[in-house]
């Protein structure tokens, strides 16, 4: 039996009225979504919050968001990437919960607006969530933040890439990565762990959506096996930064983060694992409903990362 918050109840009595997303084609999804406008707390808690065009590798540019906290810094930097199954959302999505990353741990987040599937399938947005970890190396003092002191962050498909990139820079001798702060991280496309069927349907994200994202995201099943993919699949997790990682008790993607965890553990990769308890999928950037249990998501990630720094 499922153990769930009183919040998590009422948050998915509203949420199983309304139609799945594997029902709907992604176009549906993004322009339904567009007509829920996501209310915006306005008690801003950061100085500044500036949107910017960064140019990446095919000539493209991709919009960034950049949080400064208060003070005068230099700061850490965050450089965040949101969920939506590679197929779904925008900086937008994390938009709230990035001010409080950035009020909360004192530091500078950098949220990406990556190129999403179907039009844009893997690896463009490995490449682009890539490409904007070393535009803010690159940038890191006009940023007024921390060479040595960069995290990769973000939530479920987010998640996936910021670990991804992490992969991505120990495999080129690309820049030093300090942490990674990864919620509810896909790490396999299989779909097929006991978190999987216990959580099928009814939980928010689905069985089928998953299936259904990576419909969109893979060219071709033999993508699956692609360690930039499935973290999880990879021959070997040693030399990746510390993470942090907290999965939702009631989530499909429950399991494989905690398999990810423990590889990494396995691979002498300092980690820290969090269950959310009676939370589900996306509680993180659902602040109008958790906003108490993502306030103590950062401040266990900024423990973490003042112990591992």
């Amino acid at each position: 039996m499922a153990n769930l918050l009183n919040e998590t109840k009422q948050y998915l009595d509203v949420v199983n009225k309304q139609p799945s997303l594997h029902t709907m084609t992604p176009v549906e999804v993004r322009e339904l979504r567009a007509g829920q406008p996501k209310p915006l707390n306005n008690k801003t808690q950061v100085k500044n919050i500036e949107d910017q065009l960064i140019e990446v590798r095919d000539g493209a540019s991709i919009k960034i968001r950049i949080y400064s906290p208060k003070g005068k810094g230099p700061f850490p930097i965050i450089i965040y990437y949101h969920g939506g199954g590679w197929v779904l959302n925008s900086i937008e999505t994390c938009h709230e919960s990035c001010q409080l990353l950035a009020a909360k741990t004192n530091s500078i987040v950098v949220s990406v607006d990556y190129r999403l599937a179907p039009e844009f399938p893997f690896p463009t947005p490995v490449y682009d969530a890539y490409d904007a970890f070393l535009w803010t190396v690159k940038n890191v003092g006009e940023l007024n933040g921390v060479e040595n002191q960069i995290t990769v962050a973000g939530d479920s498909a987010g998640a996936n890439l910021a670990t991804v990139v992490s992969m991505m820079s120990r495999d080129l001798n690309g820049p030093t990565i300090a942490s990674q702060f990864l919620l509810y991280p896909v790490t396999d496309l299989t779909y097929n762990t006991p978190s999987y069927n216990e959580f099928a349907e009814g939980f928010g994200l689905e069985k089928k959506d998953m299936e259904w994202f990576g419909h969109y995201y893979l060219q071709q099943e033999t993508e699956k096996q692609n360690p930039y993919v499935a973290p999880l699949r990879a021959e070997h997790l040693n030399n990746l930064p510390p993470a942090f990682i907290k999965v939702a008790e009631n989530d499909v993607l429950r399991d494989e983060g905690i398999a990810y965890a423990k590889r990494l553990s396995y691979s002498n990769v300092t980690v820290q694992l969090e269950t959310a308890k009676g939370l589900i999928h996306s509680f993180f950037t659902k602040n109008e409903v958790f906003s108490e249990y993502i306030e103590k998501t950062i401040d266990q990630f900024h423990e973490f990362r003042k112990m591992n720094h």
